[in-house]
């Protein structure tokens, strides 16, 4: 089947902690998104509680669905498909968001395209105006993914290397925790390293010696842990911990990501995923790809984190894809290489 011509899309987002809803056109492109974050909810257990995110979740989706149809002055009657997302995810969560999606894809006589979690994030840089051109290399890196793949156009991945324990989002978070300086962790520690020593400590840079585009961030987490329990944490040993624990994770994400440009011939680096916002990483990116006369795509920094927006251009990709039955199943755990090309 070929991809229509033109389709307006309805994107649902709730994998884990955020409702995200916008509506996406083939042709005019993201007309408007909506976002609400639960980062006031989980901030007092120090880390997502799935049951009360997927709570959250049926409470917000259709007011958010009303609050983008308004925004986007568009009537239900002009949507031609409802995407949402149906894994990777919490399970509870993915489920108030896929049940949803299909009541409104049912109620709307139109049909309703389940989409993978990071292929959203992964085609995200595409709703910019300065968009990536196929083929390219994608670093995904979240609270839950940390991988590598090779893009050959929608559907066509290849996993060079992903982590072999904690996703660098995960580590953020846990050195955060360790420091205690909240959640969520990731801007949290980017922010204390601002006045942070890089060369106060050591950290090591897991996996830089060995051939191969795997990760593994569990070293740092128990790197920082090592070192706070030997330290007196004032504001400044804080500072420099974090720092320094920020310096050995963008370190070893640029490393492996000019060895998977050097290793594909590739010459286009997109990045995307919540970590994908940190602006050292980004900066230190910046200067690779320079240095090996590439190019450097990301999404703008709200497009980093979960949202509405990369889901419904990814539906919009796959729409002609959709079947008509009410029928859905969630997939907590779903590889890129299991998904078909369009």
């Amino acid at each position: 089947m070929t991809e229509p011509a033109r389709n307006r899309v309805l994107g649902i987002e709730t994998s884990c902690d955020d409702t995200g809803v916008a509506i996406y056109d083939s042709e005019q492109g993201l007309l408007a998104h909506v976002l609400y974050s639960q980062i006031e909810t989980h901030k007092q257990y120090g880390g997502v509680v799935p049951e009360l995110a997927a709570r959250d979740h049926i409470r917000k989706v259709i007011p958010l669905v009303d609050a983008v149809l308004n925004k986007a002055d568009c009537a239900k009657e002009s949507i031609t498909g409802v995407a949402y997302t149906c894994g990777p995810g919490l399970a509870g969560a993915l489920l108030a968001g896929s049940a949803v999606a299909k009541g409104l894809a049912f109620a709307w006589g139109v049909p309703a395209i389940g989409v993978h979690h990071m292929e959203g994030h992964m085609l995200a840089p595409m709703l910019e105006e300065r968009a990536p051109e196929f083929p390219f290399v994608a670093l995904l890196v979240s609270g839950g993914h940390t991988l590598l793949a090779q893009v050959e156009s929608v559907g066509k991945y290849t996993i060079l290397g992903q982590t072999l324990d904690d996703a660098v989002g995960e580590a953020f978070d846990k050195t955060a925790k360790i420091l205690g300086l909240g959640y969520p962790g990731g801007p949290a520690v980017a922010k204390a390293a601002e006045r942070g020593d890089p060369n106060r400590f050591t950290f090591p840079r897991p996996m830089i010696n060995r051939p191969g585009m795997e990760f593994s961030f569990s070293g740092l987490k128990t790197a920082a842990l090592n070192i706070a329990q030997k330290t007196e944490l004032d504001q400044q040993a804080i500072a420099d911990i974090a720092c320094a624990f920020q310096e050995a994770a963008v370190d070893t994400l640029v490393f492996k990501c000019k060895r998977a440009l050097v290793h594909t011939k590739s010459k286009r680096l997109v990045v995307a995923g919540g970590v994908g916002a940190n602006l050292r990483l980004r900066e230190q990116l910046k200067t690779m790809t320079e240095q090996v006369a590439g190019e450097l795509f990301f999404p703008r920094i709200e497009f980093c984190t979960d949202n509405g927006a990369m889901i419904a251009l990814a539906g919009s990709k796959r729409l002609h894809q959709a079947t008509p039955d009410l029928a859905f199943q969630v997939k907590p755990r779903w590889s890129l290489e299991d998904l078909a090309p369009v």
